[in-house]
């Protein structure tokens, strides 16, 4: 007769479980720091951004269209885009600021010393 025999790991045949966690983790962690705080930190650059807009900025929209804000609210935005042109927006569609109506007086003023 033959008798099965069946293998068995003794204790320290295989890395414990945490080790086999730490790779996970590792990539967990490089994620975090490549993708996702970068994302958090332009989210808020952009929702201070969008806090701070005033009339007679000059913006860009999320769709690529320049305008100079005439008109704010809590959550509309016109710009006219040409004269006598105007466009409604939503707030959040404002991707950038290019100039303010300040600035453009400074350098004006500028060029003009």
């Amino acid at each position: 007769m033959v008798d099965v025999a069946w293998a068995q790991a003794g204790p320290g045949a295989g890395p414990s479980q945490m080790v086999s966690l730490v790779p996970i983790v590792l990539m967990f962690v490089i994620l975090y720091f490549l993708l996702i705080r970068p994302q958090q930190k332009r989210a808020r650059e952009h929702q201070e951004l969008i806090r701070n807009l005033k009339r007679n900025d000059e913006v860009v929209t999320s769709g690529g269209i320049y305008g100079k804000i005439q008109s704010l609210t809590e959550k509309v935005v016109v710009i006219e885009v040409a004269p006598n042109v105007r466009i409604r927006l939503a707030r959040d569609q404002v991707a950038s600021v290019v100039s303010n109506g300040r600035q453009d007086e400074r350098d004006k003023e500028k060029e003009k010393a």
